[in-house]
């Protein structure tokens, strides 16, 4: 443990300390640090640096829940929190599933989240980044012009105490860079983009980021609205990812409680093809978003949620799982020392294949790859699965990719497309999101345009 982990976690230890009789207590502290980069045509556009720290306490006592916060550490502050935290108990209303997490025995799996690279990176080399990869991208196609190129960095560092008897803390950071594009032709503009994540800057590749935001963008143009049909949809690797944000919320154990879900009740159904394995693993270190613990202090774990299309449950945190007379899954998040703990999914994963999109692609007789979506989350019906989202993407005749398309929409249900999966691919996009991307094909999917 670093002596800046110990500094917060001594802060948290001496707030639980002065629990009284009766109260349950949790001191969640954090340091955060951030920088944003925006580079437009070599100058910076936009620069934020900037750093935060606080303290969060909760404070339950006869089902009645009180919280307050203070955005610094000072001793006295801290102490005025704890008072209003007390106060707001007050005001709180009875329930009784109300509590803190508990020790559940589940070992931490130790990750190198935290890179000293990254911490000791200059800002004047963030900001040379920033304008390489603007310029890699320029040069990738004589018709590319560029709309924006970023740079952004996290930098967390946390402690959690509580009178239940966990004691925890951690640290990690990460960066990511992206860059969007315009193509043009004549009077047609067409978008693009490209990513690359890392622990740290040395990690990134620059060419490979630009080159996927020239192409993205110029295999667009000449885009027309295609006939409606049913088809075989190939979905590129960063829509699938959306479309596992959607599908993560209907695995959400708070949702599943409120009747907010379609796969209430199926737990042990067949609810995917028998292709489809679904894992949140906030242990995997590629993940952008790895993590050792949870928002409430718990032990991150690998949690499969499909396995071989059989639904195999959802993600809980303490509270979700008591309503739900089940365990925690180390599924707390939340936004820092702000709010308390809510439910969500850390990592999403789909157990990749083992083929490449354009080995996916080449079985394909009639088909479209779908490369961009617009609205999908106003789109679908999380308790329905009902969806019908704006793509675009490449017409895929004979195995081969073909015109570029937009202007139409894909319509299904997740039940639908999870069941109707043909293949999954192999090639796994590493995203600064909760969800990594790989290629799925779907078959006989409604492609609505002329």
């Amino acid at each position: 443990m670093s002596d800046f982990e110990s500094e917060l976690q001594r802060i948290a230890d001496a707030v639980i300390a002065q629990a009284k009789p009766g109260e349950q207590l949790e001191a969640y502290v954090s340091r955060d640090s951030e920088t944003d980069i925006r580079v437009y045509e070599g100058e910076i556009e936009h620069f934020v640096s900037a750093q935060s720290e606080g303290i969060g306490i909760r404070v339950i006592r006869e089902g009645r829940t009180g919280f307050a916060y203070a955005g610094t550490l000072d001793d006295r502050a801290i102490a005025e929190v704890l008072a209003e935290a007390r106060d707001n108990v007050e005001f709180g209303t009875p329930d009784e599933w109300a509590g803190l997490a508990e020790p559940d025995g589940v070992d931490v799996v130790r990750q190198e989240l935290w890179s000293d690279v990254l911490a000791g990176f200059a800002t004047d080399r963030k900001i040379e980044l920033t304008k390489e990869l603007e310029r890699l991208a320029v040069a990738a196609d004589s018709r590319v012009r560029i709309d924006d190129a970023n740079y952004s960095d996290v930098a967390a560092e946390n402690a959690v105490a509580t009178t239940s008897g966990i004691r925890r803390s951690g640290r990690e950071n990460g960066c990511y860079v992206s860059v969007s594009t315009l193509a043009d032709d004549g009077d047609e503009t067409q978008t693009g983009f490209g990513f690359s994540v890392g622990r740290s800057p040395e990690e990134f590749d620059l060419a490979k980021a630009a080159q996927e935001a020239a192409d993205r963008a110029t295999r667009l143009l000449g885009a027309t609205k295609p006939s409606s049909r049913r088809l075989t949809v190939v979905l590129d690797p960063f829509v699938t990812a959306q479309f596992l944000g959607i599908i993560s919320s209907t695995l959400n154990g708070e949702s599943v409680i409120k009747g907010r879900s379609l796969f209430k009740d199926r737990i042990g159904e067949q609810v995917a093809s028998p292709l489809f394995t679904l894992v949140d693993d906030p242990t995997n270190p590629l993940a952008y978003t790895a993590t050792e613990l949870d928002g409430e202090g718990l032990a991150a774990r690998r949690n499969v949620l499909v396995e071989g299309g059989v639904l195999q449950g959802f993600v809980h945190n303490s509270y979700s799982a008591r309503r739900a007379h089940t365990v925690s899954t180390g599924n707390a998040v939340r936004g820092g020392f702000k709010g308390t703990p809510g439910v969500g999914s850390l990592a999403l994963q789909v157990q990749p294949g083992t083929r490449s999109q354009a080995e996916l692609v080449s079985g394909i007789s009639d088909g479209v790859l779908v490369q961009q979506v617009s609205g999908l989350h106003s789109g679908v019906n999380p308790i329905s699965g009902d969806f019908s989202t704006g793509a675009s993407g490449l017409l895929i005749t004979n195995g081969q990719l073909g015109a570029p398309v937009r202007e139409f929409t894909i319509a299904s249900t997740l039940q639908r497309m999870l069941l109707d999966l043909i293949e999954v691919g192999g090639d796994v996009d590493w995203l600064p999101m909760r969800a990594a991307g790989v290629s799925l094909v779907i078959g006989d999917m409604t492609m609505s345009g002329a």
